[in-house]
């Protein structure tokens, strides 16, 4: 076993994550999250990686509660914990992980927030003179699929009557159908985008990526144009799948348009779309 301190460990496991190719959120939000848990075990003088035990975890955890971190915050704090565990060991810097004999808090997951008709109908009004912001807002409306992933969205991407989904963190690739409403909504975005070489389909006026916290700040600036209240970009992707499952599509088939690696994930909407239609497999417009 070789030996490494604390802080030398935090930094090269940023770099391990980033020469993961996980995306610059997550090296962000577990960067975020390890350095919070070393600046704590500094504090009751552990500074090597081999030192720390259960017990230390759980006093970081306890000392987070104490300060009013949420059940499901703590959860992803144990999360990033073990991941940062699963990388000590790979690179030998400790024979045990004590992240394991740390429990997750139980916690109720929230219901998701659904877009009624009305509401995602103002939201299409408001972003209707900003062909980009349109495009935007109809893709992740009609097609349910993730803001990482429309963002990462190449123009050889963009098939006829489909897009071809790249494999994005750990994320498997698919192909999505495009509907009437999405299909014409970006033909009418690319007829206006910037002309430049830069291969992604949704690009900032000067022609680079436009990037996913830009676009998230963006979507949530029409929702308050729109006067919708509560609501986030996830929300999108929530109400397509809530629609769908109401109006009966098959979950098999929601579940491989979503891109969920488990079924379950899928059938948890079910608790909360009280009615549900004939089985079918075909997806339907927003």
């Amino acid at each position: 076993m070789k030996q490494i301190g604390l802080r030398n460990a935090h930094e090269e496991f940023k770099n391990f994550l980033k020469e993961g190719k996980k995306s610059n959120s997550t090296v962000v939000a577990y960067g975020k999250d390890i350095d919070q848990l070393v600046s704590f075990l500094e504090e009751v003088k552990k500074n090597q990686a081999h030192e720390v035990a259960k017990e230390d975890i759980e006093a970081f955890l306890a000392k987070l509660s104490k300060e009013g971190y949420t059940p499901k915050s703590i959860s992803r704090k144990i999360n990033s914990t073990r991941t940062f565990y699963r990388f000590l060991k790979v690179s030998e810097y400790v024979t045990d992980d004590p992240s394991l004999l740390v429990s997750h808090p139980k916690y109720q997951l929230a219901a998701p927030r659904i877009l009624t008709p009305t509401e995602y109908r103002a939201l299409r009004d408001a972003a209707r003179n900003d062909p980009r912001m349109f495009a935007i807002i109809e893709l992740l409306l009609q097609t349910g699929i993730r803001i990482g992933e429309l963002a990462n969205l190449r123009l050889s991407d963009v098939g006829k009557d489909s897009l071809h989904i790249e494999p994005f963190e750990k994320h498997e690739e698919r192909n999505v159908p495009l509907n009437k409403r999405a299909q014409e909504a970006l033909d009418r975005y690319l007829n206006a985008r910037p002309k430049v070489g830069e291969a992604h389909v949704f690009v900032t006026k000067s022609g680079k990526p436009f990037l996913i916290r830009n676009i998230r700040t963006a979507v949530e600036r029409y929702f308050r144009l729109a006067e919708i209240k509560g609501a986030k970009v996830n929300d999108l992707r929530h109400t397509f799948v809530a629609h769908h499952i109401k109006h009966g599509v098959s979950l098999v088939v929601l579940s491989k348009v979503l891109g969920h690696k488990r079924i379950s994930t899928t059938e948890r909407y079910l608790q909360y779309i009280p009615e549900r239609g004939k089985e079918t497999s075909a997806l339907t417009e927003l």
